[in-house]
């Protein structure tokens, strides 16, 4: 008898952890302003404005407290930003253990 997916003994999908890189930082959304705007507190101490991009507004859902990957702006880049990425419950508390998340 086949099992449906996911119902096997020790099937456990290991999925790496992306770290940020060269100009990301991650960061704590504080607040939801609506029309894909993000109020997030970044690991430098600023807190910025963050837009979500719009091939990532229908797929993820970020609620207040997520822990995000921001890319701050070249232009306005102590204010304003752009989110890439919305870390798990299990890959923030990795990232926090592992001192990426200083805040």
């Amino acid at each position: 008898m086949r099992r449906g997916k996911g119902h096997g003994q020790g099937n456990q999908e290991v999925r790496r952890v992306r770290t940020p890189r060269r100009g990301e930082i991650p960061g704590i959304v504080e607040q939801i302003l609506g029309h894909g705007k993000l109020r997030v507190r970044a690991a430098d101490g600023k807190t910025r404005l963050c837009r979500i991009p719009g091939k990532m507004k229908k797929r993820i859902w970020i609620r207040e407290g997520d822990v995000v990957l921001i890319k701050p702006w070249q232009f306005q880049s102590d204010e304003k930003a752009d989110v890439i990425w919305r870390y798990t419950r299990t890959e923030s508390n990795w990232l926090e253990r592992k001192n990426f998340l200083n805040l």
